[in-house]
């Protein structure tokens, strides 16, 4: 199966929804209830939700298209955070945000997580950004790991609301120009 990383269209926007619903829940920690991963998934990851994303001229939205279906994404958010907890960690200005990354579990070791950051690093560089950020659950160790393996280093926390739960969330940076 070939696979290209590109930038996504609005006629992606429904297939991105499906994506996440398939992904977003791998990112939760297990005690997670399942109706507050619904909830979110309505609230933030719709297909109207990516619709708006993608109408957003300070998002960027890569794909990884697997000869028409989509295995993995990633969102880069191009303007200052407005998390106070984040703005005050932050070393590498301007930095842009890579809000959500995620590859389908049938893709995972293949190599495409690190050929998507490879392209969200350059879409970021190629925004003006000299630093990247993220935040990912304290408990997900595998996306850490990954995260650390692509030059993330921790730099804070912050609080991620899911449902009536309270999330911790790692802060962590990276530069990606000098």
């Amino acid at each position: 199966m070939t696979h290209q990383i590109r930038t996504a269209t609005a006629d992606d926007a429904g297939r991105l929804a499906a994506l996440a619903a398939v992904t977003f829940p791998l990112a939760c920690p297990p005690e997670s209830r399942p109706e507050d991963i619904a909830a979110h998934l309505a609230n933030t990851l719709s297909e109207a939700n990516f619709r708006a994303y993608l109408d957003d001229p300070a998002v960027t939205v890569l794909v990884i298209d697997a000869d028409g279906e989509l295995r993995g994404y990633s969102l880069l958010v191009a303007r200052p955070t407005r998390d106070p907890e984040v703005a005050a960690v932050l070393a590498e200005l301007p930095c842009t945000e890579l809000s959500k990354c995620y590859v389908h579990p049938d893709h995972h070791g293949l190599g495409s997580a690190a050929e998507l950051m490879r392209a969200s690093i350059a879409a970021a560089v190629a925004a003006g950004a000299r630093g990247l950020w993220l935040g990912v659950n304290s408990q997900n160790a595998r996306a850490i790991r990954f995260y650390e393996k692509s030059g993330f280093r921790k730099v804070g926390t912050k609080s991620f609301q899911l449902g009536d739960t309270v999330e911790h969330d790692f802060v962590m940076e990276r530069r990606v120009s000098p």
